[in-house]
């Protein structure tokens, strides 16, 4: 059976991203990061979305306070109502996050014989993070075919991204059908019990459901 690593968030795209690993019938090991995040609730909803398809959940902790981020720690105001979603890049950017999630990503890969990362990014609808596109993707699969003992042995490990070419509305459609739980994700950059309903990633998820014509489980101020 072959086997992949999926970064999971805890957030809508990533949650579905692994019931996909899971519809390909992959062993499948969810990897989250605690980097210094705004708030603590994406991090439970990983972990509830681990649970509920009895994962092996790993949980790496890093310090990216020194990042400059809108995410990281509460020195600084998320935008709200933003008009120009995906034109600009948004101070809610994390530098190299990928780029360090999946090299880490890549590592466990290894460690354990898997032979895929899975991740769930998008370029449809999203807030228009470089590190986000399919260049990027190639480009670090390409990098990592010179650079590890499995590309070197002639088995590179491969990035697969499936939902990078859907609509938040697709990506609601495709997780219903494959059983998703939906209503353990969070999507919000901001904590609390409720979705505040005006930062990007809320306005985009709203929409998303609205079009998708389902309703969202989670609660908004």
């Amino acid at each position: 059976m072959p086997k992949a690593v999926v970064l999971l968030s805890g957030g809508l795209d990533s949650t579905v991203t692994l019931a996909h690993s899971l519809n390909d019938g992959n062993e499948t090991v969810a990897l989250t990061f605690e980097y210094g995040q705004r708030h603590s609730r994406e991090l439970d909803s990983a972990k509830a979305a681990a649970e509920y398809y009895n994962l092996k959940h790993i949980i790496v902790n890093m310090d990216m306070s020194s990042f400059r981020s809108s995410l990281i720690g509460d020195s600084n105001n998320i935008e709200k109502d933003r008009k120009n979603i995906g034109n600009d890049i948004p101070d809610t950017y994390v530098p190299a996050r990928n780029i360090i999630m999946m090299s880490i990503a890549a590592g466990i890969c290894e460690s354990i014989d898997a032979d895929m990362i899975y991740i769930g990014a998008n370029t449809v609808d999203y807030s228009g993070y470089p590190d986000c596109r399919k260049e990027f993707f190639t480009a670090f699969e390409e990098m990592l075919s010179k650079g590890t003992k499995a590309g070197a042995e002639g088995h590179p490990i491969r990035i697969v991204t499936p939902i990078l070419n859907l609509s938040k509305a697709e990506i609601i459609r495709s997780g219903k059908t494959l059983g998703a739980p939906l209503h353990l994700t969070w999507s919000c950059y901001s904590g609390g019990k409720k979705a505040c309903g005006h930062c990007d990633s809320c306005l985009i998820r709203s929409k998303g459901f609205e079009d998708a014509g389902y309703e969202d489980e989670v609660e908004y101020r």
